[in-house]
Order: structure tokens, then C-alpha cells, then sequence
């Protein structure tokens, strides 16, 4: 059965959302969004989900696989057990949308131009970066004297007007402090992050999603990195840290004290902490300190249009979708034995029934856990890469260094804070002062 990219969030309340294994986890209860004005994109950021128990979490719209007629399929059936709270510049299409008054200067229905009209249902739409995001929006006009019913109109999102863009229990401040964030490179937002007094720094973090946070987190400098982590609740820390890359939150949390990191790693799921405490066992100045053990894995039986289809994710860095690296099982790190790698490039040349263990490049000397970091540099000056394989003393992969990871650890203290030209990157980001 085919998923569905356009639907009304009317026919997923009461929807039964599964894990990849098919055990049920809970039911749709609704779908939060961050509205934005109109003519800009609108976002559905995530799904409210009511378990068994009635306890209700939040579930990333990224965490969503599938939507079928009739149910939910989920990526990953490790989700938050954090009881749901909205957080500033989100609001609810069930219970903030529906039902609401607004109205429209759609050209086509001009009997509704300058009367209000009521949202009977919001349709939303996946689009090719697996984003959902507003498309229309069912209204419903005065019902005529004879008629049982309101006549309904089908709108563009554009066209709907009237709508407040933060919801009662946030100050407005803060509010659209958080939706500059959303269009905005991860770099970038961590500049203008780091240009906010660190009340409002607090504020913004507690407000953004786990998934935003965790990509802004990794681009600020390690103390405010710090101050963040160590600001927000334990158990939220915990689950941004989840989805931060393995590196990362392996670097910040060598920043904190060891009794807090503990904790930390303890409350984490054990799939997403294992990674992180191997890295933490490498001296800071090795390749093995800074490589990813997530890069592209395949097995020699993998054909050239499997290893497309798998560096084609857009969640992947484009560093680590240049290279996939060919080991025997288990295919997880640290892998079985390591027998090549392939370049995207070469991938783009062959046929794709073409395994990949037939076009390996078995000469391409790989880099050990135990080089240094000018070792790293200097294999990929060498070889003019911008990833490469980390392995053992054994032939077994570790991991991949990426070529801005390395960059990232060899630039000095602070680089992060002056941005790349100082002077420009102060006159292009700005902060927006909220109106009072």
C-alpha cells in the first residue's frame, strides 16, 4: 500500500502510530506546526501522541516513515518519553486552527472577501525534502437560511489571513526570536545565537525542538555549548544529545563535568550512547577522537543502485555521502573486516546492477584511530578527499573523519564566535526586535 503525501489532519486524529516493527505505540491526538506568516512556508513540526497509559508525547514529523490510510509507521521506535509541552511560536491545527475565525482574499471566491470565515480542516503535504508543510485550508462560510449546512470552500495557504502567529502561553518575544531561527542555516542561527544574552539564549533553547537544537548546538562554541546542556532539564538534555552527531556529543560532553556526563550518557538510549562513549576513549588530539562512527556501511553484496539510494538521504552530510566503505559483516562499528571503499563519482559511472565489492579502490591507504590530526591533514591533501576510512589495528572500520570535522578541531579557540569574515557576518545576520 502506497503512503500518502497529502492529506487533512482531520483523518489523523485517532490514527494508530507504529514502530518499524509494527508494535503499536500510540494514537494521534494532533499536529503541532510553527506558523509563519503568509507566503512563507509553514511547517508541521511534529505529531502529539497519546499512549496507552494517556500519557501524551511529542513525535518529530522526521520520525515519520509513513502515513497510510489508516496508520502511522515511525523510522524508529525509540521515541521521548517526555511528557508533551508546546514550546513558543508552535501551535495546534486541532485545537488553535480548527474552528478558528479568519479570513480570505482568495481571487477565485470573492463572494468571501471581507467576511469571516470559519477553518473547518487543514491539509498538509510532503514535500521533496520529506518536510510537511500547509497547502490549503478548508473554510466554511455563512449558512444560508434553507441550507442544513455551511457551504465549504477549499483555500491556499496563502490566501488565509487573521490567524495569531503565537499561541496565548508564550510572550511574543520569544516567540519570534524562535521563528528567525527556522529558515536559517544551522551556522548561521548558531551566530545569531550567540549574539543573544544568555537569558535569552536559555529561553530560545527551551523552545526549540530537540532535532533544530541539537544541529544549532553543534555549531556553537564549546562553552556555550556547555551553558545550554547544562541549563535545560536532565532528561531533555539527554534526548538533545541523542540527536546530535556522535562526534559532537562526545565533544560536548567532555566539557562538562565528569559526575553530569555520566548521568548524562546513562539516561541516553543505550543504541545512541555506546558510539559516543567510544569516541570519548580517544585522546582529544587523534583522528579517533574526531571521526564519526556513522558513515555510509555497506556489504560486498550491495549493488551500485542500493549505494545511490543510500548516499541520496538528504539527512546525510555531504562530506559522508562522497564515500561508501565496503566491509564484511557485521556492518555496524566497529565493522567486520575492511575491504575498500568506492567514490560517489566512481558510483555515477557504472551500471546499476554493478555490485560494489567489483569496483572497490583497495589501494587507498586509510587513516588510524591513533594518527594525529596533521596526519589527517595531510592524507587529504594527498589524496584530494573530503572523507576518509578510520580503521584499527585489525582492518576493522572504526568510523570516517570528514574533512570540516578536522577543520573544525585544528582552527583555534573562539574561531566559531567571529564567523568567517567578522565584519560581514555582523552586518548579514541581524536580530529582529519584536514590537511592543
Amino acid at each position: 500500500m502506497s503512503s500518502v503525501t497529502r492529506l487533512y489532519v482531520g483523518r489523523l486524529a485517532g490514527m494508530i502510530v507504529r514502530g518499524p516493527d509494527t508494535e503499536p505505540i500510540g494514537r494521534v491526538r494532533d499536529v503541532l506546526v510553527t506558523i509563519r506568516p503568509p507566503h512563507n512556508i509553514t511547517r508541521a513540526v511534529g505529531l502529539v501522541v497519546e499512549m496507552v497509559n494517556k500519557r501524551r508525547i511529542f513525535v518529530p514529523m522526521l520520525r515519520v516513515a509513513a502515513i497510510d490510510p489508516t496508520e502511522i509507521t515511525l523510522v524508529s521506535g525509540s521515541v521521548s518519553m517526555r511528557a508533551f509541552q508546546r514550546r513558543a511560536g508552535e501551535l495546534s491545527l486541532m485545537n488553535d486552527i480548527i474552528g478558528s475565525r479568519v479570513h480570505v482574499d482568495d481571487p477565485e471566491l470573492e463572494d468571501l472577501h471581507g467576511k469571516a470565515v470559519q477553518v473547518a480542516d487543514v491539509e498538509i503535504e510532503q514535500t521533496r525534502t520529506r518536510d510537511w508543510q500547509i497547502s490549503r485550508v478548508a473554510v466554511s462560510g455563512q449558512k444560508s437560511t434553507f441550507a442544513r449546512r455551511a457551504p465549504l470552500h477549499v483555500v491556499p495557504w496563502a490566501y488565509v489571513h487573521g490567524l495569531s502567529l503565537t499561541s496565548a502561553d508564550h510572550s511574543p518575544a520569544t516567540a519570534e526570536l524562535v521563528a528567525q531561527f527556522d529558515d536559517m542555516r544551522p551556522a548561521d542561527a548558531a551566530t545569531l545565537m550567540h549574539r543573544l544574552t544568555p537569558t535569552q539564549r536559555v529561553d530560545v533553547a527551551e523552545e526549540l525542538n530537540d532535532e533544530r537544537l541539537a544541529d544549532i548546538l553543534q555549531e556553537l562554541p564549546e562553552d556555550h555549548q556547555a551553558e545550554l546542556i547544562e541549563a535545560l532539564a536532565i532528561e531533555r538534555a539527554a534526548d538533545v544529545l541523542e540527536e546530535m552527531d556522535p562526534d559532537d556529543a562526545a565533544d560536548l560532553l567532555g566539557e562538562l563535568p565528569d559526575d553530569k556526563a555520566d548521568v548524562l550518557l546513562e539516561l541516553m538510549d543505550p543504541e545512541e550512547s555506546e558510539p559516543v562513549r567510544r569516541l570519548m576513549d580517544f585522546a582529544d588530539d587523534t583522528v579517533g577522537a574526531i571521526m564519526t562512527p556513522e558513515p555510509v556501511i555497506l556489504s560486498p553484496q550491495t549493488t551500485v543502485a542500493e549505494a545511490l539510494a543510500t548516499v541520496r538521504n538528504p539527512d546525510l552530510p555531504t562530506s559522508l555521502a562522497s564515500m561508501v566503505f565496503v566491509v564484511r559483516p557485521p556492518t555496524a562499528t566497529p565493522t567486520g573486516r575492511y575491504l575498500g571503499c568506492v567514490h560517489l563519482q566512481k558510483l555515477l559511472r557504472e551500471a546499476p546492477s554493478t555490485l560494489v565489492s567489483g569496483i572497490l579502490d583497495p589501494d587507498l591507504p586509510p587513516l588510524y584511530a591513533s594518527d594525529d590530526k596533521e596526519t589527517a591533514a595531510r592524507y587529504f591533501a594527498t589524496y584530494n578527499l573530503v572523507c576518509g576510512p578510520v580503521l584499527d589495528e585489525d582492518k576493522h572500520l572504526l568510523g570516517a573523519v570528514s574533512v570540516d570535522d578536522l577543520l573544525d578541531h585544528m582552527l583555534p579557540d573562539g574561531w566559531r564566535e567571529m564567523g568567517i569574515r567578522p565584519e560581514e557576518t555582523r552586518s548579514r545576520i541581524t536580530i529582529r526586535t519584536p514590537q511592543k
